[in-house]
């Protein structure tokens, strides 16, 4: 009776353990749902601004494109939501995290500007070479082609990530619940003042 006891408790412990691993698993998921979509709109507002910005100047000169740079701008932020999203995985950038926020704010935003570009050049060619072309036929001529075309994207790119990894690692720093209350919650005038010195 003793042994049966002792077999029902381990059966017990073990549902339960499974059933928390379940949890966990769902609950990471979740995250990782919620992470992609928030990073894919904001990729997606980003490219899209470029693909606005394109045709206010191809209008001036008469040239018309539709809808369809919008499309590649959301199979773009698709498919780079996902490469950030495993770069983060792979902890890029995780050893400027016990830097003050600035450092790693700045150096993450550079880092995945590069990681995008490398990214983009890498898709371009594989792209170019599925269609018969040559990987060096394939290679895009970002920025024109020049080191100053490539160095202004890179540098665009950079900036316009700041804001991402700022409430990234400000989130990090305080919690999201904290930020959450301070950025929709909290009026200025209940928030803390710093002392004058």
């Amino acid at each position: 009776m003793g042994q049966q006891s002792q077999i029902s408790d381990r059966v017990g412990e073990t549902s339960g353990a499974a059933e928390v691993h379940k949890a966990s698993l769902k609950e990471r998921a979740l995250h990782e749902a919620k992470s992609f979509f928030i990073i894919f709109v904001y990729l997606f507002v980003m490219f899209g601004l470029f693909v606005l910005y394109e045709d206010i100047i191809l209008a001036h000169a008469g040239i018309t494109r539709g809808l369809t740079p919008y499309g590649f701008a959301v199979v773009n932020a698709l498919i780079f939501a996902k490469v950030m999203l495993v770069a983060e995985d792979l902890h890029l950038g995780r050893r400027f995290e016990q830097m003050p926020l600035i450092y790693p704010i700045l150096l993450k935003a550079i880092a995945f500007a590069v990681v995008l570009i490398v990214f983009h050049i890498f898709e371009e060619v594989v792209v170019g070479m599925l269609h018969g072309r040559t990987a060096a036929e394939s290679v895009p001529r970002i920025g024109g082609g020049s080191l100053k075309g490539v160095l202004t994207v890179a540098t665009i790119a950079a900036v316009q990530l700041i804001p991402y990894f700022a409430f990234s690692e400000i989130r990090r720093a305080i919690g999201r619940e904290e930020l959450h209350a301070l950025l929709f919650t909290h009026s200025q005038a209940t928030l803390p003042r710093a002392r004058s010195s």
